[in-house]
């Protein structure tokens, strides 16, 4: 596996969860990217004073970790708008400063809370805190970038665009560093892609599709915060 490893390198992209099994111990930091959308929910519940804890499962034992840390549950639910938070972005907007949310999702939050075990330094990011993500990340030398992606129906890793194009954007902004070839595929990747195109993606279809058209205009937005989200002990927080 050692020519997988991008070990040459300071900035390294892989994807999902194989990124964090077999690159994760040697990066010094590693930045998460799910864009549509638990990156994109974390970035605006924290930008609101709110903090995200991950959890990787949907069910009763995520109201459970909820309750044994004082913090709500996301609903589950998403199929639609309605009262409550949920891994909509749109849900959290009106977040209010001090909440404590376990927000589950199979993609973002299950690869940060499976990235724990690492003695790395653990953000997530979106679109809308490109910047800000690479100033918090400019003091470690090994960094990894792992975009999300979706999941098909029977489980494999879908890679998705958006976390592709986000993740290149990220790369562009740390400089003076030696990329990876992966890492300058993403960067890119990026640098040839409109938000006009990307909002044509199969990740933003889907969405529009189910009613939630306001959330990918959110998700897309780019560098309109000025915090970077890290994980502290097990819930993220703002950092800027």
């Amino acid at each position: 596996m050692t020519d997988f490893l991008q070990a040459d390198f300071d900035v390294r992209l892989e994807w999902g969860a194989q990124a964090v099994e077999h690159l994760a111990a040697k990066a010094d930091c590693i930045v998460i990217i799910d864009v549509m959308s638990f990156s994109t929910c974390v970035s605006v519940a924290n930008e609101r004073g709110g903090v995200i804890f991950p959890y990787p499962w949907k069910d009763a034992s995520a109201q459970q970790y909820a309750a044994e840390r004082n913090a709500q549950c996301a609903q589950f639910d998403r199929r639609f708008q309605g009262p409550g938070f949920t891994l909509s972005p749109c849900s959290l907007q009106e977040m209010a400063t001090g909440t404590r949310l376990v927000l589950p999702s199979p993609n973002g939050s299950a690869l940060t809370f499976k990235a724990k075990i690492h003695n790395a330094a653990i953000f997530t990011a979106c679109l809308r805190n490109l910047n800000a993500t690479a100033r918090a990340c400019e003091k470690y030398q090994r960094i990894l970038v792992i975009p999300a992606g979706e999941k098909w129906p029977d489980n494999s890793l879908r890679p998705a665009l958006e976390d592709l194009v986000a993740a290149g954007g990220l790369i562009s902004r740390l400089q003076n560093r030696r990329w990876s070839a992966e890492a300058r595929a993403a960067k890119a990747v990026y640098q040839n892609l409109t938000l006009e195109e990307l909002a044509d993606c199969g990740s933003a279809r889907e969405l529009i599709r189910r009613g939630f058209s306001a959330d990918v205009t959110l998700c897309l937005q780019e560098d309109v915060s000025d915090f970077a989200c890290q994980l502290q002990g097990e819930f993220f927080t703002a950092v800027s």
